[in-house]
């Protein structure tokens, strides 16, 4: 297993992530604070901070989605997203491990497949610190 990237400083209702989120009262901060929201509701285990500017949950201090809020759209980040299963094809970049999806104003979302894709990202950091374990 590859190693895993780490953020120290994550808690539960971090206020660096509130204020971010208050500051973005617009469609695309209402939507990025909707995408957050279902993020946090995977289980209270689910930890946040702001890192390079978005909000990030993380497991423990270890990261597996963000959420970023550009001019045009919404991104959903995935920390390990190269390595997570996307039957919907909704994952978007090049790099070694991360991937993300745009979510548009003027574009239909599959909301179910990017749900299940939050999911997987939350049980594979699960999984991945599990292995870490002696």
């Amino acid at each position: 297993m590859r190693a895993m990237m780490s953020c120290n400083g994550a808690q539960l209702d971090d206020q660096a992530v509130l204020e971010w989120l208050a500051d973005h009262q617009h469609p695309l901060g209402l939507l990025a604070a909707e995408w957050f929201g279902r993020v946090r509701r995977l289980g209270g285990d689910v930890l946040e901070l702001m890192h390079d500017g978005y909000a990030t949950a993380c497991i423990e201090k270890y990261p597996f989605v963000y959420v970023g809020v550009f001019k045009q759209h919404v991104n959903v980040g995935f920390y390990y997203g190269a390595e997570l299963s996307d039957p919907a094809g909704l994952l978007e970049g090049t790099g070694k491990m991360m991937r993300h999806v745009k979510i548009r104003m003027d574009k239909q979302l599959d909301e179910d497949a990017l749900q299940a894709l939050v999911l997987l990202a939350y049980q594979d950091v699960k999984r991945r610190i599990a292995e870490l374990a002696p």
